[in-house]
């Protein structure tokens, strides 16, 4: 029942709203899940990484903000740090992002690293897709791709940590956006925990980022590693995925659940309903519905700065 969205666009500006875009499709399926709701979003590359950390699930942020800052400032130089609701945001300079992320969360038990990227942030929340405005000013973000999600459980928890898109833990730029569900999630998840990999929620959809983690440290590209989840995942499922340089999506073999695709000379958008479709992109579009085990995968322009020109396409 959730609904999920991805929108890429194809000049490779790197001040492009495409956080307005995500959220004007979101609020367009927020029928479908009222839980919880996020985006992932591509933007110019940080001279670093670029990190998200959630501040534990209950008591004062501000004791959260003060550790988790001065913990990473032991790795490397921070600057920007910003505060928007539990989610603490800043970028740091040189730090390797495995020890960065174990460092953070070794902060307490209620800390968890939500993002980290050379381009990607991740926003969410509790609530409706309007809420994320008010929370993050979504629309004022920009970049050349993104992910949407919003939720409503079924299965698992309402919070923070349940909320989409999942960031696959440990592997930079990668995130994940599902409707559905994984039928094997239990024995994936017993198979990747005996490997030391760790989970942080009950929700199958996080299995999906670990997997395509996992194919993407075998050397597997995005393309090869959403056609063999087609074979390895079971169930009812639609997901879109995307990396630094590209977004792509997969549907599971038997076509159970919906997800339409539609392509202009300007945009990609991607959508669980052609209403989402339409707030993103307006007219002059053909939506389609792709068939059963469908996968596809579309490259992103590399981010340009606003005064760069276009570069021409040389036949």
């Amino acid at each position: 029942m959730c609904g999920i969205v991805g929108y890429l666009d194809k000049a490779g500006a790197a001040d492009v709203p495409v956080g307005g875009k995500l959220l004007a499709m979101l609020t367009a399926l927020g029928c479908r899940g009222p839980d919880s709701a996020g985006v992932a979003i591509w933007g110019a590359p940080a001279d670093g990484l670029i990190v998200r950390v959630k501040a534990g699930d209950r008591g004062e942020v501000e004791p959260f903000r003060r550790a988790i800052v001065n913990t990473a400032r032991k790795l490397g130089r921070v600057q920007r740090v910003l505060t928007q609701g539990r989610l603490i945001r800043f970028e740091i300079a040189k730090a390797d992002p495995a020890e960065l992320q174990a460092a953070l969360e070794a902060v307490s038990p209620d800390v968890e690293v939500v993002s980290v990227g050379r381009r990607l942030e991740i926003v969410k929340q509790v609530g409706a897709p309007r809420n994320l405005e008010a929370q993050f000013g979504v629309s004022r973000l920009t970049g050349t791709h993104g992910i949407g999600h919003t939720r409503l459980s079924t299965e698992s928890r309402v919070d923070l940590s349940h909320s989409q898109p999942f960031w696959a833990h440990g592997t930079v730029d990668l995130a994940v956006v599902h409707n559905g569900h994984v039928t094997n999630y239990h024995k994936l998840r017993r198979t990747y925990e005996q490997d030391g990999t760790r989970f942080y929620t009950g929700n199958d959809s996080e299995v999906i980022a670990v997997y395509l983690a996992r194919k993407r440290r075998e050397g597997l590209t995005l393309r090869e590693a959403l056609a063999a989840s087609v074979r390895d995942l079971d169930g009812s499922f639609s997901y879109v995925a995307a990396t630094a340089d590209a977004v792509g999506f997969a549907k599971d073999p038997y076509c159970l659940k919906p997800l339409l695709v539609a392509e202009t000379a300007r945009a990609v958008a991607v959508a669980n309903e052609e209403i989402a479709i339409q707030a993103a992109l307006g007219a002059g579009y053909q939506a389609c519905e792709p068939g059963a085990g469908a996968i596809a995968v579309w490259e992103a322009p590399r981010p340009r700065s606003p005064s760069e020109k276009p570069r021409r396409r040389v036949a």
